[in-house]
């Protein structure tokens, strides 16, 4: 699983995800990717299948890129516990992903099998996502 080595603070708040990604919305290494099409937070138990159901398609050919990294802390309360008493203990990590992050890249195998690992990984993810390739001028097309 993927989860920070460590951290400065061990529970943060829980922040917003309005607007587009900025960063992260170009493919910078592979030839294709998987671009996410709404705001989400992605654990790092969908991370881990998506490349799962990646790398399985693929037969280990190619090189998959992960441009997520799940870093930060969600906090639950126990089961039946009163209103009160702090934040709960940290349970699981999260990436906070906005519309238009690019957030898994491929290279080194054909279009179609490309296109299909792709398309198994987003039946892992919990959102709506788009399959996209670099252009000549390095720009991303959808």
């Amino acid at each position: 699983m993927l989860m920070p080595k460590r951290s400065k603070y061990r529970k943060q708040q829980r922040g917003r995800m309005t607007g587009a990604a900025h960063r992260g919305s170009k493919i910078s290494f592979g030839e294709y990717g998987l671009q996410a099409e709404a705001p989400a937070w992605i654990t790092n138990r969908q991370i881990e299948a998506a490349r799962v159901a990646i790398m399985r398609h693929i037969k280990r050919q190619g090189k998959l890129w992960i441009r997520i990294f799940p870093d930060k802390p969600v906090t639950i309360k126990p089961a039946e516990t009163r209103m009160g008493k702090g934040k709960g203990a940290p349970e699981y990590f999260v990436a906070v992903v906005k519309p238009g992050r690019i957030m898994f890249e491929l290279e080194g195998v054909d279009l179609v099998i490309a296109k299909r690992a792709m398309e198994l990984a987003s039946a892992k993810l919990p959102i709506k996502t788009k399959f996209v390739r670099r252009m000549a001028t390095g720009k991303v097309a959808g």
